[in-house]
């Protein structure tokens, strides 16, 4: 059995790691050659501001007094530059924002391996492509530019990580910090001979990152005062800096300046997903080879913003926001980032219809070079009567189009030069990801075919050492033949071969080879399959095919219940008429009756809003108030027994008491001074990290009965759970507990009816208790239900207000695990009450959650936002 376990971790391990293997590998290629524009550029420095987490409708609305909160911006709309919106890609999260905006390309997903805290694989910049670059801002993102910088040109100067708090009186001193310090390093220039004379370089960028909006947002919405205070602040901002830059370099119109913004923001204060108030950034650029304004008497635009904004009569440009890029870099005259993606918005430049041109054919060469890079890497690696290449865009179809272009570029057809550049861009996309998922189809076959061979290996143990399925089947004991594992052994020689002769990565390997011995183990169990067969002939074809169907559509609404909520709430509803189908309602009506009633209640919260509901700490006060209440009904039951609850643990429950208690206080202390925008309290601090800490092991100090520890569980994981709700969710946890307890005495009263064993009291039978090995009984097909009843199933500001993105999401996830440890209490307390051995019930929910992950495995996107990749992940 050991060595059984031993291989399944293996497996499951590979499997996981596969997923990253074939879905999350980087798209970044290197090799390719720098590729410029020839033509002088019209601009020798470049100004980037990037107002993190504002939307596009908040910065061009008008305010109910009818002014702009942004005066200054919407001056150089009218007067100046050129506006229009950057539609960004999901997710909508800072770090990829900006890689996009600076790099040129979108998000990497391998950056998932890192916590998609930074991307894995080195890639270029306009940054890195500059002269040089002086940086300020948050310390989340500077960095990341100068890391994979070449030599010692790009400065960063960030405030310390602790100002990021959410919980802070004012956030837009973390706007005021930047502003300052670009006044201060200007004035200090002017006596630094040094530091003057590379100021005055050609080619260099000055970039301000304003994290204050996007703290405030995330703090008290943006439809609060804050945050539209802080963008009248971050206006004013602009202003000063963009006069000091006018007056340092005495006005000699060869700057720059781009003000965008990464990401929106929800109503609700958050950001990663697709909605439009979160993928709408707004994009103003004036100075050096801008257009200015263009007024215009009839726009079309799918929405209705020009008019609720008024701004119909201003020429509107929108651009993906990976555009930017290319369009700073063609602007100052640097070579373009070689991993950028993103398409040159020429209509927003002010300059020679050749330079346009020369421009976009400059982009054109410089995608299709990472094309090229990318199909000579995969061709190198495949056989070549293996290798198909992409067909849209042969050697020879690319020579066309570059000579057509350079033609077209010599007779002036700068229009037709334009569009014959987009056309080629388009196809080396195509390309592009055509070359990065070629081996996904072949990679996908080796590891289904070994996780299937899994699955069948275990079913396989299931009936043959814990059912009766093949009791009393003759039995004819062959001797083992050596043909099948010569056969195999020939069968991973030959794998291992063509892996080699194609030098494929050593995971390649993993994954061809291991459905070999899993394969040979499944065969060699012949036997069993064949006594399968012949059991299974015997037995009812109505019934066979009733439970295959009812097995089948259970895994289903599992699988769909993780991408649609509401399946399972009918799951649940299913599971609340199960009693009255059966003879349980004549034997235990009132136990009948509470399991409808938890099961109906429980099917209710599926249906209630994840996101976008606004923090209720009431309902948080309340969830306490019935733990409290509850807590009292259970001493009372039990001080009733006095063998059962002894003063030790009367200590220990009236601690778990308290610790609720304490749970309830800072809840409530922690949002008011949030609220008056005084942090967070140290002492709450204290009490949050010292519940969260105490709930690991108090438990253990219970009685060892099962009523008393599955009840000692929830009160310490409740108290946990209270800190990090906002709202209806504080509820759950103790709904969900109730229905665990009824499913406990239905299980018993089920066994009972049967006549298998007899019903005992919770608080006699004790976790503790070793049964014999000779009491465990045999699997019936009704512990395939038991197996499928296991699966029923915002803030951490108690905890930390200062953004630390591993912290937040280790405490978010241990309050997505309280609800599956609950479960997994009373599902090892259900193995217990009716007799059966852990394996026997963890073998049939481990063949249950490989058929669940195997249709996983085929539903893992690449793309989108994190909760679309999240949701689309393996959930083993």
């Amino acid at each position: 059995m050991l060595l059984f376990f031993t291989l399944g971790l293996l497996i499951h391990f590979v499997f996981f790691a596969s997923i990253f293997d074939i879905y999350f590998t980087s798209p970044l290629v290197h090799g390719m050659t720098p590729q410029f524009t020839p033509l002088p550029p019209p601009a020798r420095r470049l100004v980037l501001f990037v107002a993190d987490g504002l939307r596009a409708d908040t910065l061009y609305e008008l305010d109910e007094n009818g002014t702009s909160r942004a005066p200054f911006i919407r001056n150089i709309i009218m007067h100046e530059g050129s506006w229009g919106i950057s539609h960004t890609r999901v997710p909508t999260e800072s770090r990829p924002g900006h890689v996009a905006l600076i790099a040129g390309f979108y998000e990497d997903v391998s950056a998932v391996a890192k916590g998609w805290k930074e991307n894995p694989v080195e890639f270029d910049s306009l940054f890195n492509e500059s002269k040089y670059t002086w940086s300020w801002g948050s310390p989340d993102i500077l960095p990341m530019f100068a890391k994979g910088a070449s030599g010692d040109h790009v400065y960063t100067y960030s405030y310390d990580a602790k100002r990021e708090d959410f919980g802070a009186q004012d956030a837009t001193k973390l706007d005021t910090w930047v502003f300052d310090n670009v006044k201060d390093f200007f004035h200090h220039a002017r006596n630094n001979q040094s530091l003057f004379s590379k100021i005055n370089e050609e080619k260099i960028v000055f970039f301000l990152h304003l994290l204050g909006i996007d703290t405030n947002g995330h703090a008290h919405r943006p439809s609060s005062r804050d945050y539209k205070d802080n963008i009248k602040k971050v206006d004013d901002g602009v202003k000063e800096i963009v006069s000091m830059f006018n007056h340092f370099y005495g006005n000699d119109g060869k700057t720059t300046f781009i003000f965008t913004s990464d990401h929106g923001m929800t109503d609700w204060g958050s950001h990663g997903a697709g909605h439009p108030s979160e993928t709408l950034t707004p994009l103003v650029t004036w100075g050096a080879g801008i257009n200015y304004p263009q007024r215009v008497s009839a726009q079309q635009f799918d929405d209705s913003f020009l008019k609720e904004w008024r701004l119909e009569n201003w020429k509107r440009l929108d651009v993906n926001q990976a555009d930017i890029a290319p369009l700073m870099t063609s602007l100052i005259g640097v070579p373009f980032p070689l991993n950028s993606v993103g398409i040159l918005p020429v209509d927003y430049l002010n300059n020679t219809d050749l330079f346009k041109a020369e421009s976009m054919f400059t982009n054109a060469v410089q995608i299709l070079e990472q094309f090229k890079v990318k199909m000579t890497q995969k061709k190198e690696v495949t056989l070549p009567f293996l290798f198909t290449p992409f067909k849209l865009l042969s050697d020879s179809k690319q020579f066309n189009i570059l000579r057509k272009a350079r033609s077209y570029i010599k007779h002036r057809k700068f229009d037709e030069v334009v569009s014959l550049c987009k056309e080629l861009i388009h196809l080396a996309l195509k390309g592009l990801s055509y070359y990065h998922t070629y081996d996904r189809f072949f990679l996908g076959i080796n590891v289904v075919i070994g996780f299937v061979g899994w699955i069948s290996y275990a079913s396989l143990l299931i009936i043959k050492s814990h059912s009766n399925l093949i009791k009393g089947v003759s039995k004819e004991v062959k001797k083992p033949s050596h043909l099948l594992p010569c056969s195999f052994v020939a069968i991973g020689i030959l794998v291992a071969f063509f892996l080699l002769i194609q030098a494929c990565p050593w995971t390649y390997y993993v994954y061809g080879l291991l459905p070999v011995p899993i394969w040979y183990a499944v065969l060699r169990e012949f036997q069993v399959v064949q006594d399968l067969v012949t059991s299974l002939l015997t037995y009812p074809l109505s019934h066979f095919v009733g439970y295959l169907l009812v097995f089948t559509l259970g895994i289903e609404i599992l699988v769909l219940s993780f991408f649609y909520r509401y399946m399972l709430t009918a799951g649940l509803t299913a599971f609340a008429v199960w009693p009255f189908l059966t003879r349980l309602w004549t034997r235990a009506k009132v136990t009948s009756l509470s399991w409808a009633f938890f099961s109906v209640l429980l099917a209710v919260f599926p249906l209630m809003p994840v996101v976008g509901r606004k923090p209720d700490i009431s309902l948080v006060m309340g969830a306490g108030l019935l733990v409290l209440l509850l807590s009292l009904c259970v001493v009372t039951s039990l001080r009733k027994r006095k063998d059962s609850f002894r003063k030790e643990e009367l200590l220990v429950h009236l601690l778990q008491v308290l610790s609720t208690v304490l749970s309830m206080y800072v809840v409530y202390s922690t949002q008011s001074s949030l609220l008056r925008k005084q942090g967070l309290p140290l002492m709450n601090q204290i009490i949050s990290w010292a519940t969260l800490a105490s709930s690991l092991f108090v438990p253990l100090l219970s009685s060892p009965a099962v009523f008393q520890r599955l009840f000692s569980i929830l009160l310490s994981l409740m108290s946990t759970y209270l800190l990090l709700s906002t709202g209806y969710e504080a509820v759950f946890p103790l709904v969900l507990s109730c229905l665990m307890f009824v499913w406990i005495n239905i299980e018993q009263e089920t066994l009972q009816q049967s006549g298998v064993c007899c019903k005992q009291k919770l608080t006699s039978i004790q976790f503790s208790y070793n049964t014999d090995i000779t009491q465990f009984r045999q699997l019936y097909l009704d512990d395939i239900r038991r197996a499928f009843f296991l699966f029923d199933l915002a803030s951490v500001y108690c905890f930390l207000t200062v953004f630390s993105p591993f912290m937040m999401g280790a405490l978010m996830m241990w309050k997505i695990l309280i609800p599956f440890v609950l479960v997994m209490c009373a599902f090892e307390a259900v193995q217990l009450t009716t007799q059966l051995s852990s394996k026997s019930l963890f073998l049939i929910v481990l063949v249950i959650s490989d058929i669940m992950a195997l249709h996983f495995f085929f539903l893992v996107k690449d793309y989108g936002s994190w909760l679309d990749i999240g949701t689309r992940k393996l959930p083993s």
